[in-house]
């Protein structure tokens, strides 16, 4: 990597880091503007004194008689200073429940984006090859067909195909809580993600493949590649050892931000199927009327996408030479 690439990353972090502050700051006003956590507690019966609504929501930092201001300074001095994310509407710790969340939308999303385009990238390279062949048709009405079909709908068909076989395939939350020993808890995990990962990989592969496929429709048509061919490579090298390589380069930021908008965004599947991560927790802190972990989220979610935006730029430079310099 040359030294004008470093200041390139270097001038893209900077811009990066800009956008995320901005964005938290606004997801945190914003919350804090829409959202009425003094509701939690007022409809309890019997209902409480105003004196002790204040009192519990002084203590998360979220007291309506103290300017926004002042209380956004808090939270972010909190976190900048402390890591501490503030406390949840219930008084569990942010840091906790977030963490936690984390880790269980990692272990789904990863798995099936992971496969979802690996194997939409192979998939599409493959019908650009065979464009207008039956294969390539029947790919495409299947893949439009599916991309058509909201998540719930496949995750539902999938879960009505397990109950009408029998349920060989248990599907409700990470594990089986009956299954005693590691190795009985791992093959739990493993057989508990087969269902959500299938959902979400039918909508990556068909994504991944429709985008390759118009990339790499591109490619064959282009002069290097013939250029490559007059000089003696075989067809198949040329594929891909440039055809592919050049045609993967656009997909790749449709990758990195895909994981990023996952995380926050695959709800339903995450609801289907009991998984309690970062997309049913996103849902569910709105509907709570929970500011601090709202807030939370955004700075989450804006993070991730600066480390998206990063990886985008270093695998640009890793796969396209002309941004070396």
């Amino acid at each position: 990597m040359g030294r004008g690439m470093g200041r390139f990353l270097l001038k893209r972090a900077i811009n990066y880091l800009i956008l995320t502050f901005i964005a938290s700051t606004g997801v945190y006003f914003l919350a804090s503007y829409c959202l009425e956590p003094a509701m939690n507690l007022l409809s309890r019966h019997p209902r409480p004194p105003m004196s002790s609504v204040y009192s519990v929501l002084a203590s998360q930092n979220l007291d309506p008689r103290v300017p926004v201001v002042e209380r956004y300074w808090t939270w972010l001095t909190q976190i900048l200073f402390h890591g501490n994310f503030g406390t949840m509407i219930d008084g569990g710790s942010v840091n906790a429940e977030m963490g936690r969340r984390i880790f269980v939308s990692t272990e789904l999303l990863l798995l099936s984006t992971l496969i979802g385009s690996i194997t939409g990238v192979m998939l599409g390279a493959w019908n650009a090859l065979r464009q207008y062949r039956p294969s390539d048709r029947i790919s495409t009405i299947v893949s439009y067909a599916i991309i058509a079909m909201p998540v719930p709908v496949i995750g539902i068909t999938l879960r009505t195909i397990d109950n009408w076989m029998g349920s060989p395939i248990q599907y409700t939350g990470l594990d089986d809580p009956n299954a005693h020993g590691v190795v009985a808890v791992v093959l739990s995990n493993m057989q508990h993600l087969i269902l959500p990962t299938l959902t979400l990989w039918l909508v990556q592969v068909t994504l991944f493949s429709r985008y390759q496929r118009s990339t790499m429709l591109d490619v064959l048509n282009a002069d290097f590649l013939r250029t490559a061919r007059a000089k003696g490579l075989p067809f198949r090298k040329a594929i891909v050892k440039h055809g592919l390589r050049t045609a993967v380069i656009p997909v790749m930021p449709l990758l990195v931000y895909n994981i990023v908008l996952l995380f926050v965004g695959a709800t339903f599947t995450e609801k289907l199927f009991g998984w309690h991560g970062m997309g049913e927790w996103t849902v569910d802190t709105i509907t709570t009327n929970d500011i601090n972990s709202v807030a939370a989220i955004g700075v989450f979610t804006s993070v991730l996408v600066l480390i998206a935006g990063l990886l985008s730029d270093l695998v640009y430079a890793a796969l396209d030479p002309r941004v070396r310099v």
